[in-house]
């Protein structure tokens, strides 16, 4: 199973180093920048570079807006760093901080649900090289599976979709995320934050998961299996 350091550096200063499987960079870093805050739109986060390097990867973008302010603040101030969006932060107050409102959205149908499980590992051929990959895929209303990008770490597949998206102007919603990874915090915070309505993993949430996708109005499903799931809000 790939796995390397892939730097990330936004407007030349670096931001983070992740452990990551090094496909699909540019969606990666582009991803990354929105669930993170340092861009709101595709637009925001440009000029994405890659290269490999002696020790792993190096991706470097250009960002623009309101983000400029926040990378330069981070970075002068960040102890450490993970994907997770956890490690480093200056109190617990940030990690309660407001999630974007999802948009009013239809409930999905569970044969959708069921059709993008049956189809999914044909849309992983990570998964079926190594048997040891995440994968996050958005899904249309009827079940057809759109976009799919997997990696090592769960958050990273989730950032590498979000980004793949934005750069192919297409919306999370309507449809929704099929996530095989566990059902945390961090998970529905990507999701929320890269525009999705709805979320469909194969784990069952944590607490905090169940929280913050109620207070944000993201519709959540959890145990998902070939003929059965579980909506929990």
């Amino acid at each position: 199973m790939p796995e390397v350091p892939v730097a990330l550096e936004y407007n030349g200063l670096s931001y983070a180093v992740m452990m990551a499987s090094p496909q699909d960079l540019e969606d990666f870093a582009l991803g990354f920048a929105l669930s993170e805050g340092l861009a709101t739109r595709a637009q925001d986060c440009i000029d994405i570079a890659v290269a490999e390097v002696e020790l792993g990867w190096i991706v470097r973008a250009q960002l623009s807006g309101l983000g400029v302010d926040k990378l330069t603040e981070r970075v002068r101030t960040r102890v450490a760093e993970s994907s997770c969006g956890l490690c480093g932060i200056e109190n617990l107050a940030e990690v309660a901080r407001a999630l974007p409102p999802v948009a009013p959205h239809e409930a999905i149908e569970p044969a959708a649900i069921f059709a993008a499980l049956a189809a999914l590992r044909d849309h992983q051929p990570l998964t079926k090289a190594t048997g040891a990959a995440h994968a996050a895929a958005w899904v249309a209303p009827d079940g057809t599976i759109g976009y799919t990008r997997e990696d090592v770490g769960r958050h990273n597949a989730m950032d590498k979709l979000i980004g793949a998206l934005a750069r192919a102007e297409q919306s999370l919603s309507p449809g929704f995320v099929l996530s095989t990874a566990r059902c945390s915090y961090e998970i529905v915070e990507k999701a929320v934050r890269g525009g999705a309505t709805s979320l469909v993993c194969v784990s069952l949430p944590t607490s905090m998961a169940v929280e913050r996708a109620r207070v944000a109005g993201l519709s959540l499903w959890a145990l998902a299996r070939g003929d059965s799931v579980l909506q929990v809000c």
